[in-house]
């Protein structure tokens, strides 16, 4: 018997197992009209990629160009407040296209390469021995406020120059910012706090290091606007979006691939085991599967350009178009055996970090913490357990965030 599809995206269904749902929609519907919300859902592997390579058709200018309201809908006494919300969402380089976009993504490209995120490797190590430590210690361990909140919080604020004393309140902002993938219709009042107080917070830093120039990523960008390619607006909004996309995602990350490896202990028995001289190493390989399996990020938008047939199916100019990660990292016609998280799967050509010309900028940086985050947690802790089976996911069509993760461990 055939079913209609739930268009609603929300549900605690999908927002707890959205591999499942959006499976589903990838085998009979893949390219998707999805009623409730107005906007096409992308789910096939390959056509994820066709659209991050045809950039020309499919405009990240979500948020300057979308002629229609918020959805969900959000409290008609907020829509005031969602302009502010589109003004300073459209600011963000992510938010451009070429030329624009390739201009601002130069401007902070350089500070991001491979090598000079290498560098960060011995703060990394140090730091996650700081927050081992202190858990073993205490003999109680949430994997997620103790370990994947505070670690890529600590080494975003650290590139940043951030005084550690601030860094647990812009993490509260940080928080706030998450709204922006939420159904609630009184969203936008948290979503313009955090934005509005990340603002507010980050415009000393950003006259300070125009007037004296430092190696960090402030300064980067602040350079930006001294040489006319941002706004003061522009360095702002993204100072923020880069502290924020800096962390959140290797959150998620982390408590991500903890939670498969302890669903899968033969996984984690096998990573222990690791002498670390594969090419590549397993826990590179590992944190490559943590990455396609559960992946930190799950829909991303984007707007039709133009007219555009796919699967079938015609988008219009002006349409709402998300691609969803989660189905297209587990889609049967790239991967063998998709739904088994299997560590020594090699080559992993997953889209965790996108692809095309918007590819994740901080890339390089998450897969080193959590290749050291995993690394550091197999040596020293034989087993982990979960304290509840029924974890608990964020509401966020854009994120899989979990709420905690405590565990207890041999």
């Amino acid at each position: 018997m055939v079913t209609t599809i739930n268009d609603d995206m929300f549900s605690t269904e999908v927002i707890s197992d959205p591999y499942t749902y959006y499976g589903r929609l990838r085998e009979e519907s893949p390219v998707h009209w999805n009623e409730k919300y107005e906007m096409w859902a992308i789910t096939r592997y390959e056509d994820l990629v066709w659209m991050t390579r045809h950039n020309e058709l499919f405009s990240n200018a979500v948020f300057k160009n979308d002629p229609r309201p918020a959805y969900p809908e959000i409290n008609e006494s907020d829509n005031e407040l969602y302009e502010f919300v589109r003004n300073y969402q459209a600011d963000q380089f992510i938010q451009h296209d070429r030329p624009e976009h390739l201009d601002m993504r130069r401007v902070m490209h350089g500070y991001f390469t491979p090598k000079s995120m290498e560098e960060w490797r011995p703060f990394v190590q140090s730091t996650i021995k700081e927050l081992l430590d202190a858990a073993e210690e205490k003999g109680t361990f949430d994997i997620m406020k103790d370990f994947a909140v505070p670690l890529p919080v600590m080494v975003i604020a650290e590139m940043m120059g951030v005084p550690a004393e601030d860094r647990p309140y812009i993490r509260e902002l940080a928080e706030k910012l998450l709204y922006i993938g939420r159904s609630e219709p009184d969203r936008m009042g948290p979503l313009t706090e955090g934005m509005e107080g990340m603002i507010e917070y980050m415009s000393p830093l950003v006259d300070k290091r125009l007037a004296n120039p430092g190696d960090d990523f402030i300064s980067v960008l602040a350079d930006g606007e001294r040489r006319g390619v941002l706004t003061r607006h522009q360095v702002l909004v993204n100072t923020s979006l880069l502290f924020f996309a800096g962390h959140e995602t290797t959150i998620n990350l982390l408590c991500n691939g903890a939670l498969a490896f302890i669903r899968n202990p033969d996984q984690w028995e096998m990573l222990q085991k690791d002498d670390g001289q594969g090419l590549p190493p397993l826990i590179n390989r590992a944190t490559e599967e943590c990455l396609r399996y559960d992946a930190p990020v799950k829909s991303i938008q984007r707007i039709a350009a133009e007219d555009v047939e796919m699967g079938g199916q015609l988008i219009r100019k002006d349409e709402r178009i998300r691609w969803f990660i989660s189905p297209a990292n587990r889609d049967p016609e790239k991967f063998e055996n998709p739904d088994t998280f299997d560590i020594g799967r090699w080559p992993n050509p997953h889209v965790a970090f996108g692809s095309g010309i918007h590819h994740c900028l901080g890339a390089t940086i998450a897969r080193l913490e959590g290749q050291e985050g995993f690394k550091a947690m197999a040596k020293r802790f034989p087993r982990f357990y979960l304290e509840n089976e029924d974890v608990e996911y964020q509401p966020s069509i854009a994120f899989r965030s979990l709420k905690g993760l405590p565990v207890k461990w041999d």
